[in-house]
């Protein structure tokens, strides 16, 4: 399931991982509370760090980069893919009961139309991807990887066999193949206040990869993976995939 969100704004923040969460939580608070609490909350509480079974992306039209800001001239399209119906109907459910202003800190989005998207099929058991929102990869000591390490499989396979048993119970099948075809190296900005008072650093820099690579698999878990995405920080706008 794949929908696209598109909103009318002014400005979006440079550091705007945060923005997809925040939607995500007001859409599904609207929609059904209890499901929103079993997502994002156990013991009560406490915050819920399982990973969640949707990826994100964000695509700006016509826009100029200001400091600490983005001016849009355009619009803004928020992106997601899930695999999990219960979450996809929610979700979309809940966007579409969202009143046409969805406010974030200081920016403000007007809602213009929430579209439903068709999905390629994954047939075979080497796909071409290309990234619709940059591919996160690290290692157990926290560190992110450059595609030339050479541990990078290793971890890549990691990440997707533990979002797939979380997902539908199982890991990968098979063990997956990356093959780089087109890759570029992104750093993305994050604020996190929990880095910055350890660090007294303002921003916490992601290194990750856009592009286009094949990867090849049992093809059931190449059709949870396109609908999944792939890496670490998915729910945050990375690792959403199109089938080329």
């Amino acid at each position: 399931m794949r929908l696209s969100c598109e909103y009318n704004a002014e400005k979006i923040p440079i550091c705007n991982s945060i923005l997809f969460v925040s939607l995500i939580k007001e859409a599904l608070k609207k929609s059904d509370i209890e499901y929103f609490k079993k997502i994002y909350v156990y013991d009560g509480d406490k915050s819920n760090k399982r990973s969640k079974n949707y990826c994100s992306a964000l695509f700006l039209k016509d826009f100029e980069r200001k400091k600490d800001v983005i001016k849009i001239n355009d619009r803004v399209i928020f992106n997601f893919s899930t695999p999990d119906y219960e979450f996809g109907v929610n979700l979309y459910n809940g966007l579409l009961m969202i009143d046409e202003l969805f406010q974030y800190k200081d920016y403000i989005f007007n809602k213009i139309r929430i579209n439903l998207l068709k999905e390629k099929e994954v047939k075979n058991n080497r796909v071409r991807f290309k990234t619709l929102s940059p591919i996160c990869i690290k290692d157990r000591n926290n560190r992110f990887l450059d595609l030339d390490n050479k541990n990078y499989d290793r971890e890549l396979n990691y990440i997707v066999n533990e979002v797939l048993k979380n997902y539908r119970g199982t890991g990968l099948q098979k063990e997956l193949k990356f093959t780089p075809v087109n890759m570029q190296k992104v750093v993305v900005k994050q604020k996190i206040e929990k880095f910055t008072k350890n660090t007294g650093r303002p921003y916490y820099y992601v290194n990750s990869f856009k592009g286009s690579f094949e990867l090849e698999g049992a093809v059931e878990d190449l059709k949870d993976i396109y609908q999944l995405g792939i890496g670490f920080n998915r729910s945050q706008g990375f690792g959403m995939l199109e089938v080329i």
